[in-house]
């Protein structure tokens, strides 16, 4: 099945703004400060990363968790290879993404890394230390099927209201089943029925304070083996 394309406007030329879900790939204040608070913080990142650490993701959107998540790697020289999935219905374009990047000076170098590997069909990159992992389609019908478990989730679809399929309590329940016994997840919204679904499936969940004008955010963590 032929990929459906993400369907996109800008907003100040560097912002992308998802026509289809009617909202923003990244927080208007600071995007990058609110992927290192809510998903690498969120995830008590970097302190639980190890070799072969395992970080899965639903929405991709414009790649800036993973360029975060790999430029932390590196700074804090973590040995081995990172492993991050992510599950994503409808990709940008390389050059959507690429500009999108441009925001983020603070990322230019790993961003400038992994730029020459983006293309329409890309599943994969392999470099000596990331084995990225890019799964597409509907995460409802391709999450059941993946063989893998997350030491760390990022919960990342657009907004509950906006995009409620990406927050089910069948979805939720399949994240738990892939995550590692230990394993935790975090997201921005801190929406009643997702912190339901997530406890529902078997999580441990908290609320804590929010990044920039979103009071709350949700953290969760499965009990250990």
């Amino acid at each position: 099945m032929q990929d459906q394309r993400a369907e996109l406007e800008w907003r100040d030329e560097t912002v992308p703004v998802s026509t289809r879900f009617d909202d923003p790939y990244f927080s208007l204040d600071n995007g990058l400060a609110e992927t290192s608070y809510v998903f690498l913080g969120g995830n008590d990142l970097p302190e639980r990363f190890r070799p072969g650490f395992h970080i899965a993701e639903l929405g991709f959107g414009t790649g800036l968790n993973l360029l975060a998540a790999l430029k932390l790697w590196r700074e804090t020289g973590q040995e081995g290879v990172l492993h991050f999935t992510t599950f994503e219905a409808f990709p940008m374009s390389p050059d959507e993404m690429i500009r999108a990047q441009r925001a983020f000076p603070d990322i230019a170098e790993v961003a400038a890394d992994l730029a020459p590997h983006w293309s329409d069909g890309l599943h994969r990159i392999d470099l000596p230390d990331l084995r990225f992992e890019m799964i597409r389609g509907d995460a409802r019908e391709t999450l059941p099927h993946w063989e893998g478990r997350a030491d760390a989730w990022f919960l990342d679809g657009f907004s509950p209201a906006k995009n409620p399929e990406l927050w089910g309590p069948d979805l939720m329940a399949e994240v738990c089943c892939h995550t590692a016994p230990g394993g935790t997840a975090a997201t921005y919204t801190a929406a009643g029925f997702v912190r339901r679904g997530l406890q529902d499936a078997g999580f441990e969940v908290d609320r804590r304070p929010g990044f920039g004008r979103k009071r709350h955010m949700t953290v969760a963590r499965k009990a250990p083996a």
